[in-house]
């Protein structure tokens, strides 16, 4: 009885932690698909903006001249904005200088990121970017991480370890997939999975994971479309 009791505790705590790092991740998702697709705004909105205290970060590029020459910002996790084009105004070119005069009387001041001329971030290879580029959302990197450790110390029940992997890093969300199917279908609520005969193998899950980024690329578009449409 004692040992039916634990069963059933230890299952339900399992969902719960898979419940919370699934909304964790997919809120992940949806702030960098946003950030990743900003909406067009001027210069005279990103100053006004500055001055009024509502910027949560800058991110901006530099060229020669200390000039701005990309410019992105956001108000909210969810709305970003981008000026496009020479980024220029009455007084002149804008430069770092007068980017920061705009902030210097700020109370709050924003989370600033720089990127100069040959110091472009590098890739993370097959790893994932999303996950470790929410602005501020260091926790979202460690649900990731926490999930991908969590399949590799499964059994899990439609595909081995190695076809995960993929789906994990090649296939972008194979971390929130692998959440909701895996040892049990959440919806289905906590319980014993039911074993399947034969299991996604690891060449098959590679190519599986090929065709999940091309449905996540376009899902995240699709999601900043519609987050810039009701937010922006």
């Amino acid at each position: 009885m004692e040992s039916d009791l634990g069963i059933r505790l230890f299952r339900t705590i399992g969902f719960v932690v898979r419940l919370v790092l699934l909304l964790a991740l997919i809120g992940g998702l949806v702030v960098t698909s946003t950030a990743s697709l900003p909406s067009p705004r001027t210069l005279e909105q990103f100053r006004g903006a500055a001055l009024a205290g509502r910027i949560d970060q800058v991110n901006y590029w530099v060229g020669d001249s200390r000039q701005v020459m990309s410019l992105e910002w956001s108000e909210s996790p969810l709305a970003w904005y981008r000026v496009d084009g020479r980024i220029r105004d009455s007084e002149g070119p804008y430069t770092v200088d007068r980017l920061a005069a705009d902030f210097r009387h700020v109370f709050d001041q924003p989370y600033v990121v720089v990127q100069e001329p040959g110091t472009e971030s590098s890739a993370k290879g097959i790893i994932p970017d999303w996950p470790f580029d929410v602005p501020g959302g260091w926790w979202i990197a460690g649900a990731w991480v926490l999930a991908f450790f969590v399949m590799l110390g499964s059994t899990p029940r439609l595909a081995n370890r190695w076809a995960w992997f993929w789906l994990f890093t090649v296939g972008q969300i194979g971390a929130l997939l692998h959440l909701v199917l895996e040892p049990r279908p959440l919806w289905r609520g906590p319980g014993e999975g039911t074993p399947r005969a034969k299991r996604v193998d690891g060449s098959s899950g590679c190519g599986y994971s090929i065709l999940l980024a091309v449905v996540t690329t376009t899902a995240g578009v699709g999601i900043a479309w519609i987050v810039g449409r009701v937010v922006g």
